[in-house]
């Protein structure tokens, strides 16, 4: 892992853009894996902002993490209607290159076999963009999920359920499933980006950066991963026991 402090969650965030607005240049084709929830805001308006300066997304094409089960592509809480507000209606995406898990799926593991068909047929994930849950999730894979673990349904916790509770009505209305890519999906991405902010953060990114691998810290399956870059703000980075040499390690990076 690459680990990145920087001052505040913008300043994270433009750094974050930076990395795929680079590889957009040079490779037209990306294929981006992308999030949902608060922490990407930032990050997609950067992109947007990047798209005004002229950067082309015409060619890109995106799959995303996961989708809540029931929820109608147009239901306000739903993470297509999610990403269609926050970024996509804002690029010159091609919407048929735009993949987000169908909620109202009649059989959901041929749909999940099927999301994953897709991505592999794209190529594979040249960039996963991914946040991280106050648990330790990364998608919706959940504490104790398979390190190896496909597209599938999930149970959510009532942590999870908790925690998104914000954007619904009432907790009730939350979701009890979703359909998330899994661990072993996630981890095939050629590229992470992980983005972590605010102090409620910051004892699942300690497990998940220095803490072991373990499916009970979902995050921490990406010590394995070849390539991925953690972007976090000063508060999420708080109880890093090496914080100060990420610090050095990343001022110090050869050319």
């Amino acid at each position: 892992m690459n680990i990145i402090i920087c001052p505040t969650a913008e300043a994270a965030s433009l750094r974050a853009a930076d990395m795929i607005t680079e590889a957009v240049r040079k490779r037209p084709e990306t294929v981006l894996g992308l999030a949902t929830g608060s922490t990407p805001t930032l990050l997609y308006k950067a992109l947007i902002q990047a798209h005004r300066d002229g950067l082309d997304f015409s060619r890109v094409r995106t799959f995303n993490l996961d989708e809540y089960h029931g929820l109608a592509p147009d239901h306000p809480q739903s993470y297509r209607r999610f990403m269609e507000e926050q970024l996509f209606n804002h690029l010159n995406l091609d919407l048929a290159n735009t993949h987000v898990p169908d909620g109202l799926a009649k059989d959901v593991a041929a749909h999940c076999a099927a999301y994953e068909a897709e991505i592999k047929a794209a190529g594979g994930i040249d960039i996963q963009v991914l946040g991280i849950g106050s648990n330790g999730h990364i998608g919706f894979n959940e504490p104790a999920s398979s390190l190896v673990s496909r597209t599938r349904l999930v149970a959510l916790t009532q942590q999870t359920i908790s925690d998104n509770a914000r954007f619904f009505d009432a907790a009730d209305e939350v979701p009890r499933h979703a359909i998330s890519m899994g661990i072993g999906t996630i981890l095939e991405a050629k590229r992470c980006i992980m983005l972590c902010f605010g102090e409620h953060k910051a004892k699942a990114v300690r497990a998940a950066i220095e803490g072991g691998v373990s499916q009970f810290t979902p995050a921490s399956a990406l010590q394995m991963h070849p390539d991925t870059t953690v972007f976090l703000d000063e508060a999420a980075a708080a109880d890093l026991e090496l914080k100060e040499y990420y610090r050095w390690s990343a001022a110090n990076q050869p050319a």
